[in-house]
């Protein structure tokens, strides 16, 4: 395209002048939708296919998985968290090959996972043609899931690499290599929901202005804390309950309000 060409949409992951898109969609059909070499990042947090010991602990639904008896407050299933541990690894591999297709050169990819799925998620993110760079853990405080006579499952855990050479980018700064963050209630709209404020660090390793992909988005929180650090954002997410939760959250950061007020039609105070 030359110099002064106008730029064909078809090429733009985003409407001119959009901040954010959301589908509710199955990730690897959003993916193979997109133009190539036009997303700045991503960051996501796939289903771990982690919870339970054998392939029918896997087979349950998720709140027998990863809800602990007595909590009050009930969040909807997700899908995806059933896979076998050489699936897990395939369909990985698969998806991030396409997420390495859209990316631009040089583009950051952070992947969550927990330890269970650490070293098939680092395999995974090489074989779909990223470069491994490291692992950041995210301590979720001293109050999760303890065991008598074991250590404490406290952590999980940040794999990143890049898509091909990755330069030194003063305007991006150094990053921390650990992140401390509780999940609270009032901030968890999703059943392994992050916090935001945990995602809002995050997101600071692609540029401003960026665009940020998230294929398993769940309620959205990755693409609230790129509005709010100021990037871009597109995602999608399949199971249409906790979409509509996400598209509400978005729809309330972009609107400048609290989702208390957008569920209630209140408009910003210009």
């Amino acid at each position: 395209m030359g110099a002064g060409s106008p730029v064909d949409e078809r090429d733009l992951p985003l409407a001119a002048g959009d901040r954010w898109r959301f589908e509710c969609a199955e990730a690897l059909a959003f993916l193979r939708s997109l133009p190539s070499s036009s997303i700045d990042g991503v960051i996501t947090d796939p289903p771990y296919s982690s919870g339970g010991a054998t392939r029918g602990d896997r087979m349950n639904a998720t709140s027998l998985k990863y809800v602990h008896t007595g909590t009050i407050v009930q969040r909807h299933e997700f899908a995806g968290d059933n896979r076998d541990q050489r699936a897990f690894a395939y369909w990985c591999a698969l998806w991030l090959s396409e997420c390495l297709r859209v990316a631009k050169a040089g583009s950051p990819i952070c992947l969550f996972t927990d330890w269970r799925q650490l070293p098939t998620t680092i395999d995974a993110l090489q074989a779909g043609g990223w470069v491994w760079r490291g692992i950041v853990p995210w301590d979720k405080g001293p109050s999760a899931r303890p065991q008598m006579g074991r250590f404490k499952s406290q952590c999980e855990y940040v794999v990143w690499g890049t898509s091909g050479a990755s330069p030194d980018l003063e305007s991006i700064g150094c990053l921390p290599g650990l992140f401390s963050e509780r999940s609270r209630n009032d901030d968890k709209h999703h059943m392994v929901g992050k916090p935001t404020a945990l995602m809002q660090e995050i997101v600071n390793i692609c540029p401003r202005e960026g665009v940020v992909l998230d294929p398993f988005s769940g309620s959205a929180t990755t693409g609230v804390a790129a509005l709010l650090e100021g990037r871009r954002f597109i995602g999608c997410e399949i199971t249409e309950s906790n979409y509509a939760i996400g598209r509400e959250r978005l729809e309330a950061c972009a609107a400048d309000v609290s989702l208390e007020a957008h569920r209630a039609g209140q408009l910003a105070l210009l």
